[in-house]
């Protein structure tokens, strides 16, 4: 059930509807009947890899919150016999033992979500045909890289005695399957987001009202230009469109995976702000990005958090690091010093590749970014001089110039994504400055990507109503906190917009609009 299909839209009615119906002590079972309704749309034989995540993380917050609370008894009630290194030693056998069980829980989940993606790819797909795994060979269950990691950090968070074990366990469930995360995230923290699921908030008119709002802009974006532009990025892929035309590739492709993952978290986010519950920001304005660092801080805002939170951080103050550290800084200076954070930066730009995917192009494209950023850290010094002398930084035009790289650059990197034989990809990269093509711009051939005139004017209005709006966010705040105080111009505004994406919404059989690209993550 594709969040831009109208059965979905009847659905999300009904939750809506049921959900502030209800007494707020009842409003999160409503939610969980809802959650659970929406995964068995997508298939029931995937239900069993979002019940065993939601099981293996339930028994194992509890186990470890029940040592933790054995732990805290037995030092207050012995605190006057123990010594101090008695206590630690205490401490230590406890958190031993909780590290197990989160291993464990780890282990299980994702050698899960390992099989899930290794059945997507050859030879291991032709090999599962004709058992009782097949059908994972046609795609990934719903949501599974979201929810394993959302689940997985929880696990984490328990162990590292930052979050309390849910001891209720269909709450849990329900912080696992929360639908409208399913689809691609946001990454919320259960800290923060179980709360609210199980609160029942009083309904807000001004929040539902931002809430459907921000849907129907998410709609505009998904369905008037992601799924517009496909048609050309697809006809663009084929192997004679070198040089102008790989060019021209990056750049529709870059419209498109924006506006449909922003548009796909605009949807959740105001859905979810409809019912009253706040989940995390995941895009603020990546391409007025200086930087490929400042990008990632960004663009998919809570994977990067997670990234850095249970993979970069504790890699780089391991004690195998430390260590490594201390070593390297006699022979390597201040590079030395710095190795650890490098070494830690290649774990998780390697994990957030295979996180995309297995195949060679997204382990590549992880290594990329990561290189990009690591020598950039490595040149700052030279930036700065550079900058010193000359004093271009303060002026205007060089951030200008300085957004057009980290744009370019980006979109050279992030292309990668379509081209999972990589040779094809650098022989593409190389026709950038061996076999230019200038005439397709001019021999009609733009016009045989399955794309008219007219669908070329709507993406460019589109293109440039998106950057209107994000200007004037990053300059000055929030359009719906402006609109709201003047109800008028509002009304007016909602109106054309919902025009606008029922007569130029791109809608396939049925009315319903293609697959989210972050889907196959």
């Amino acid at each position: 059930m594709q969040f831009t299909s109208v059965s979905f839209l009847l659905f999300a009615a009904v939750i809506l509807l049921g959900y502030y119906a209800l007494p707020k002590k009842a409003r999160w079972c409503w939610l969980l009947a809802g959650s659970m309704f929406f995964y068995l749309m997508a298939g029931v034989e995937y239900l069993a890899f979002i019940l065993l995540t939601a099981v293996s993380t339930y028994f194992a917050g509890l186990l470890m919150d029940k040592n933790l609370s054995k732990q805290e008894a037995y030092l207050a009630e012995n605190k006057q016999i123990l010594s101090r290194e008695e206590k630690k030693e205490y401490k230590a056998r406890i958190k031993s033992k909780n590290r197990i069980i989160m291993i464990v829980c780890l282990v299980i989940n994702f050698a899960v979500l390992g099989l899930c993606k290794f059945l997507l790819v050859e030879p291991f797909s032709t090999m599962a045909q004709g058992t009782t795994l097949s059908f994972l060979t046609l795609g990934l269950p719903l949501g599974i890289s979201f929810y394993m990691f959302q689940s997985m950090g929880y696990v984490v968070d328990i162990y590292r005695t930052t979050d309390k074990a849910e001891k209720n366990p269909l709450k849990l469930l329900l912080f696992v399957s929360y639908f409208p995360q399913l689809m691609q995230g946001p990454i919320s923290r259960h800290a923060d987001l179980a709360p609210q699921l199980v609160e029942g908030k009083a309904f807000d008119g001004k929040e539902f009202s931002f809430g459907l709002q921000r849907m129907l802009w998410g709609f505009f974006k998904k369905m008037v230009i992601a799924d517009r532009i496909a048609a050309a990025v697809i006809a663009l892929r084929g192997p004679q469109f070198t040089g102008v035309g790989f060019f021209l590739l990056t750049l529709f492709y870059a419209v498109q995976i924006y506006a449909d993952f922003t548009g796909g978290i605009d949807m959740t986010i105001g859905l979810s702000q409809a019912l009253g519950i706040k989940l995390e920001e995941n895009f603020v304005r990546p391409f007025f990005s200086k930087n490929i660092a400042e990008y990632w801080r960004r663009w998919h805002i809570t994977l990067g958090e997670w990234m850095k939170s249970y993979i970069f951080y504790p890699i780089s103050v391991s004690q195998p690091m430390l260590k490594l550290s201390k070593k390297a800084r006699s022979s390597m200076g201040n590079f030395g010093k710095r190795l650890p954070v490098y070494v830690a930066s290649i774990a998780t730009w390697l994990v957030t590749g295979i996180w995309h995917g297995i195949t060679p192009n997204f382990i590549l494209w992880g290594m990329m970014n990561c290189f990009v950023i690591v020598v950039s850290e490595e040149l700052n010094p030279l930036y700065e001089k550079f900058h010193n002398r000359f004093g271009w930084k303060e002026k205007k035009w060089y951030g200008a110039f300085e957004i057009l790289r980290m744009f370019l650059l980006m979109n050279l990197i992030r292309i990668v994504d379509l081209f999972p034989n990589v040779a094809d990809y650098f022989r593409r990269m190389g026709s950038l400055v061996t076999t230019f093509n200038f005439q397709i711009l001019w021999d009609g051939t733009l016009m045989k990507l399955g794309l008219s005139a007219l669908d070329y004017g709507i993406i460019l209005g589109g293109i440039v109503l998106m950057f209107c709006v994000s200007l004037y966010q990053e300059k000055k705040g929030s359009v719906r906190e402006v609109l709201w105080n003047k109800p008028v111009l509002r009304y007016i505004l909602v109106f054309v917009l919902l025009v606008i994406v029922l007569l130029m919404g791109s809608y396939g059989i049925g009315y319903n609009a293609s697959d989210f690209i972050y889907n196959q993550f």
